[in-house]
């Protein structure tokens, strides 16, 4: 059985949805072609959903959940979705703070897998984003951009990087806030199910 992930990857095709459905209705009715009434006519009104809860065209959804990991697919109009195995990193209260979602690269380079990690808005960019495994020392990021719904950092990992994941136990995520640039919130990212998610996630092109 699927489930629906809402997170933030989610959360940001509805802000782009919303400002397209903004940007048609401004356009007067009488130049508009047929089409983009349509199109304009077909955001607006709601199409229903299946009622068997089945994800729907471009709709991320949980596959599969393997330890503390999801097997997070689209649904597209293929035969087989493209997967990437997520995990949403929270505070000590439990509030989503993060999300972490990986997938494999393929064979020639020095980064065997690939990360996308999207943390709140107001954090430090310079501080950078660090991860750290086990208590080992950790490596630093940089954030690639912001967008409305967070900061983005994507990384790559590197078979060493891979390796100490499978062997661990819990990977530190840390982040600095803008507003308090003294301190540090680290999340922390469960590495139960690591293994048999990596082995099962899909795999890239460069």
């Amino acid at each position: 059985m699927t489930k629906t992930l809402i997170t933030l990857s989610a959360a940001a095709l509805l802000v782009l949805t919303g400002a397209a459905t903004a940007q048609d209705t401004t356009t007067p009715a009488e130049t508009a072609p047929a089409q983009e009434e349509q199109k304009t006519a077909d955001q607006l009104l709601d199409l229903g959903t299946p009622a068997d809860g089945s994800p729907q065209l471009g709709q991320r959804y949980s596959k599969e959940k393997i330890g503390d990991w999801d097997m997070a697919c689209i649904k597209t109009e293929g035969e087989i979705d493209p997967c990437s195995m997520l995990q949403i990193l929270t505070d000590a209260q439990g509030n989503p703070m993060a999300e972490f979602s990986m997938f494999r690269l393929e064979e020639g380079g020095v980064a065997v897998a690939g990360a996308t990690v999207i943390v709140p808005l107001e954090t430090l960019l310079p501080a950078q984003l660090t991860i750290s495994i086990d208590g080992a020392p950790g490596k630093r990021y940089n954030y690639s951009f912001c967008n409305p719904i967070g900061c983005i950092a994507q990384i790559g990992l590197t078979q060493a990087d891979i390796d100490a994941m499978k062997k661990g136990a819990k990977a530190t995520v840390s982040l600095v806030p803008a507003p308090a640039p003294d301190q540090t919130v680290s999340l922390e990212l469960s590495l139960t199910g690591f293994t048999s998610s990596y082995d099962k996630v899909d795999v890239v092109s460069n």
